[in-house]
């Protein structure tokens, strides 16, 4: 299916979750579904790595740049993360909204607060990814064998605060089985696509209707 449609306005999809939840799974079952589904392209001062490329991994600039796009309002997040700079610039996204491009945002949630407050809120569709239980989430994270203990460990403390923000969001869903809760995601995802916010051509058929009307007098 395709979600490009210059009669709506694009949605801004901020997916949170603690490590281990299934963020990452979701989300790309969700482009799997709707190819044109995209990540919202982030900025950074660090140096790009072999193989990236600019504008499509991560729009490079030197810190500079960085900071005169935060002062000049260009951006709609930021934040440091181990001595560089990241965030997502204000007028890629402003673009997509208006041509009907839904973007998916790998942020967390002081990122999507931000989004969230800024002045594109409105077509912002929030979901938090719980685990089912603390002892699942742990196992989750063994289980995909990517992290030392140690590392396991710190991400377990993290998850506590993460969770903590739960009711900022306008959904949530326990994944506890993946499928269901990929497809809990594409309802609202359709759901929330038909909200008044984002129908721009809503308020000229409404004329066109009470025109119709008087005519008819």
């Amino acid at each position: 299916m395709s979600s490009v449609n210059a009669a709506r306005r694009g949605l801004l999809i901020i997916l949170s979750s603690p490590s281990g939840a299934g963020k990452s799974t979701l989300a790309k079952r969700l482009r799997i579904w709707d190819e044109q589904i995209r990540f919202s392209v982030s900025a950074t001062t660090r140096k790009p790595r072999a193989g990236e490329i600019d504008g499509v991994d991560y729009y490079f600039h030197d810190r500079t740049e960085f900071e005169a796009m935060i002062a000049e309002d260009q951006m709609l997040e930021h934040a440091e993360v181990f001595g560089n700079l990241y965030g997502s610039p204000r007028g890629p996204v402003e673009a997509a909204i208006t041509a009907g491009q839904d973007l998916l945002f790998d942020i967390d949630w002081q990122g999507g607060q931000q989004v969230r407050n800024s002045a594109l809120g409105k077509h912002v569709l929030s979901i938090f990814i719980l685990p089912p239980s603390i002892p699942e989430l742990e196992r989750r994270l063994h289980t995909r064998g990517q992290d030392s203990d140690e590392v396991i460990e710190s991400r377990m403390r993290k998850s506590r605060d993460e969770i903590s923000h739960w009711p900022e969001y306008d959904y949530v869903l326990v994944n506890d089985d993946l499928d269901a809760t990929e497809s809990k995601l594409q309802t609202i995802i359709t759901a929330e696509r038909l909200r008044l916010s984002q129908q721009p051509d809503v308020v000229e058929t409404v004329r066109r209707l009470n025109k119709e009307f008087e005519d008819m007098q």
